[in-house]
């Protein structure tokens, strides 16, 4: 069973019906129990990195979430998800992350190194690459493409964490992996047969 975290992030719906789709049972809840008897558990979100750690706080589900993971339980975080397992985002500097994993979430630059303009937020299909190719990109070639939606970006502090990147105005850490924990700042959901491929990968961790 896939259980989905619900606290009010969305882009429930989107992840809910990929893992439909590829056959997964899905449950959709922030009741605990329900989090704990999931044989793989998705943090998903859009928004505002403060007003997502406020709401997973409220709702009781932070000592949840690290439960999970301490259970070794496969964990995938999706976009704000990949983000809110860090310290900190510079978009919300007052609230701390969940600090599963080290490193900060900084702001796109408008600018590249070179002076060119980027629109900031990132929307669209980027290409990636894989410096340290993990289990979620099995059967995935490089230069694959994937659906971002992003202002914020993540850079790790362990580089042997770091999956995939891809360049926009600078080096984005677009996936990482570190034990049962995965997270992507792209949108398998929403990124076709790759994102697809995505997903069935970790479903088969």
């Amino acid at each position: 069973m896939v259980t989905i975290i619900d606290y009010d992030a969305g882009n429930i719906k989107s992840v809910e019906k990929a893992f439909d789709y590829l056959g997964a049972s899905v449950v959709v809840s922030r009741d605990p129990e329900d989090i704990y008897r999931g044989d793989h558990v998705v943090l998903p979100g859009v928004g505002a990195f403060g007003d997502a750690m406020n709401r997973i706080r409220e709702y009781g589900l932070e000592d949840v979430i690290k439960e999970v993971i301490k259970k070794e339980v496969p964990f995938l975080g999706i976009c704000l998800g990949q983000q809110l397992l860090f310290d900190f985002s510079e978009e919300s500097d007052k609230v701390a992350g969940l600090g599963i994993l080290r490193g900060g979430i900084l702001q796109m630059p408008s600018k590249d190194e070179a002076g060119n303009q980027y629109k900031i937020p990132q929307i669209g299909w980027n290409n990636l690459t894989f410096p340290n190719k993990g289990r979620l990109f099995k059967g995935i070639d490089e230069g694959a493409y994937v659906y971002f939606v992003h202002s914020y970006y993540l850079k790790a502090e362990d580089r042997s964490i770091v999956t995939a990147t891809t360049d926009y105005s600078v080096k984005v850490d677009a996936s990482v992996e570190s034990g049962n924990v995965f997270a992507c700042q792209f949108h398998p959901e929403k990124s076709a047969d790759v994102g697809m491929q995505i997903l069935k990968n970790f479903l088969e961790v």
